[in-house]
């Protein structure tokens, strides 16, 4: 017979770690919305997505998901798991840099620590894709985007500074400067 007292845990628990997800401070640029979340990989799931538009444009987006096995049957190691995307597209001259993906990389190692969003076993992948047009698209000339997929495990059920440090990583994809400076070159551009 299921213990009925652990499943009330295991939700309470869920839902408190959800709760922390809409407690960050979200800067302006950045539209959080509430997703279908995927509902095989774990017991307990959770999807938000954000889209970063400026002057009207988006220039980013990403998803964050949450997953929660209380009884520890998947293969994460702890009963938490962060899965995170991010994408963004790129000037010509940054696409080429052979040190993209180690900047990338760096954007969301160093959101993690300076939001306090102790994990372990982080992993991950960035990829640049150039797309170019040709016949009646060629025109459109090339765009390149960069996407950064990545995951790791909580070391605690508070999930506001993972949450707070996704947000950075896509700030940061999106060249967006820190919160406490002005973009004088976004300004100068305004009409």
């Amino acid at each position: 017979m299921p213990d009925v007292g652990s499943a009330e845990n295991a939700q309470e628990t869920f839902r408190r770690a959800v709760e922390a997800l809409r407690s960050p401070h979200i800067r302006p640029e950045i539209t959080v919305r509430e997703i279908p979340s995927p509902q095989r990989l774990a017991p307990y799931s959770s999807a938000v997505s954000a889209e970063v538009t400026v002057q009207g444009e988006e220039i980013a987006w990403g998803r964050l998901i949450v997953l929660y096995d209380p009884e520890g049957t998947r293969d994460w190691p702890g009963p938490f798991r962060v899965v995170c995307q991010a994408n963004s597209e790129l000037e010509s001259e940054i696409a080429t840099d052979p040190l993209l993906g180690p900047v990338a990389w760096s954007w969301l190692t160093d959101a993690l620590e300076t939001n306090g969003a102790t994990h372990h076993t982080l992993s991950g992948t960035v990829t640049r894709a150039t797309t170019e047009g040709f016949g009646t698209k060629a025109h459109e000339g090339a765009t390149t985007e960069v996407e950064m997929r990545a995951s790791w495990t909580p070391e605690s059920a508070d999930l506001s500074g993972h949450m707070s440090a996704w947000l950075a990583l896509l700030a940061s994809a999106s060249g967006l400067p820190p919160l406490d400076v002005t973009d004088i070159a976004r300004q100068r551009s305004r009409p």
